[in-house]
């Protein structure tokens, strides 16, 4: 195993750093029992770091005496050893440190986020909630893990309450195979498929979700698309900016298109600046398409609650129910492939214009073409229970350059222009901008205008740019 040198300045960081959702640190006399439930909550969470040799605050109030380790890296083997008795084996890497504080070694061991349910060797299963590392016992929240990390995944629960007609004798799957090859019975594909339990002939929800004709109707948990227009730029709307709220219902593949088409609409009666001027919201079809299939297909069914689209004045935020799956992480979200539903993903992918025909390449696709109409990147936020993307309306370009080339097309800016083409929030931002530009040379105050009437246009000296 590794050993590894670290500085005094170092050292001292980790003794001192609070223990929290990602960092837990122990005293090298910690039970095999209690590392196995601290490694077990860890990737049963989001992954985290634990140093076995740091002593906890209240066992030792001098930072430089935390570090205290073990002598000799074999006195660490009994708990190396209770790792490996975790059920199924988490995904870790270990070494041993070593620092000038101190000639003993301390057992660094980083864990990583799994897509599997881990348990300890008594059977128990732990998930990391900030500091603490807390027991699961009931039955129903072991299972919603699962369906979290991907373990498992909700489109293979039988619906006991829906019939297999509710699958094989809908509009859906006929429109489905009118374009399917080879030739296909409906029952064959859904018993094929496993879209239908061969042995009780119960529906799965994926059947149920893809071709059902009534979805939200017959499977236990929301599942539609709602779409709310708030009228405003803020972070947290009011009521008085909700302007109306809708639901979008139906099987999955006319869902995706009745949903895009919906925003498309709603998008074209937004008025915003950019640096060609006014014009309707608009972003590239393919980020808008793009990132509504992923929200669908990916999100986690066992969560009742619906995608949510919320358009505001200045952004659109979509909401999918359910953390990232498995290894699936906001820093690698764009390199990896990870399907939480791997049925309506396959299914969907034959269809004969497909929505995800470019599997995999999804969100790629999205802030590629974001880039191409140089606008600002999505952000993509893990939050509680939800996946948040955010899609700017914004230049890609600086604010200085932005303002530089809505005045190349347009005789004055106001302030309020500004951010709509920069989105920065911030009117006093904005005006820092200004300043900058007028200090620079580039851009005037017209002193005719005043208070909220207040704009800006380019210099005689730089009128060339135009």
């Amino acid at each position: 195993m590794q050993v590894r040198e670290v500085s005094k300045e170092d050292a001292l960081g980790l003794s001192s750093q609070p223990e929290g959702h990602f960092y837990d640190r122990k005293a090298s006399q910690i039970k095999g029992a209690k590392l196995q439930k601290i490694v077990c909550a860890f990737a049963n969470a989001d992954g985290g770091d634990v140093y076995i040799g740091i002593a906890d605050d209240k066992d030792e109030a001098v930072s430089e005496k935390r570090w205290a380790g073990a002598p000799t890296m074999e006195e660490y083997n009994q708990l190396v050893q209770s790792t490996l008795e975790i059920v199924p084996s988490p995904p870790i890497t270990m070494e041993f440190l070593k620092s000038s504080l101190s000639e003993n070694y301390i057992l660094h061991i980083q864990v990583e986020k799994s897509q599997s349910v881990h348990q300890t060797s008594d059977g128990t299963v732990y998930e990391r909630k900030g500091a603490q590392s807390l027991p699961i016992k009931e039955a129903d929240r072991i299972t919603a893990l699962g369906f979290a990390k991907g373990a498992s995944s909700y489109e293979d629960m039988q619906i006991a309450s829906a019939d297999a007609e509710d699958v094989v004798d809908s509009e859906e799957i006929r429109i489905f195979l009118n374009d399917y090859s080879p030739k296909t019975d409906p029952l064959d594909l859904s018993l094929n498929k496993g879209l239908i339990d061969r042995r009780t002939f119960k529906p799965k929800a994926c059947g149920l979700l893809l071709f059902s004709n009534d979805p939200s109707g017959v499977v236990p948990k929301k599942c539609s698309v709602k779409i709310v227009r708030y009228e405003t730029k803020e972070d947290d709307p009011e009521r008085d900016h909700l302007a109306f709220a809708e639901t979008v219902e139906g099987p999955l593949f006319p869902l995706i298109k009745k949903s895009v088409e919906r925003v498309t609409e709603i998008m074209s009666s937004i008025s915003v600046w950019t640096t060609e001027g006014a014009k309707s919201m608009e972003y590239p079809p393919e980020t808008l398409w793009e990132i509504m299939v992923n929200a669908v297909i990916h999100r986690d069914y066992s969560v009742s609650d619906d995608v949510q689209i919320l358009i505001f004045d200045n952004r659109i935020e979509v909401l999918s129910p359910g953390r990232l799956p498995g290894f699936v992480s906001r820093e690698n979200i764009l390199d990896v492939r990870y399907a939480r539903n791997p049925k309506i993903v396959g299914m969907l992918s034959k269809y004969k214009d497909a929505p995800n025909k470019d599997i995999g390449e999804g969100l790629n696709t999205a802030f590629q073409k974001m880039k191409e109409w140089k606008m600002r990147n999505p952000e993509i936020l893990e939050e509680e229970n939800y996946v948040r993307v955010v899609i700017p309306h914004a230049s890609l370009a600086t604010p200085q350059e932005a303002i530089m080339e809505f005045l190349s097309k347009n005789d004055t800016i106001t302030n309020r222009q500004a951010r709509d083409i920069t989105g920065i929030k911030s009117e006093n931002a904005v005006k820092s901008e200004f300043y900058r530009l007028r200090d620079a040379g580039k851009i005037e105050m017209i002193p005719e205008l005043k208070g909220n009437k207040a704009a800006w246009r380019l210099t005689g000296n730089n009128l060339d740019f135009v």
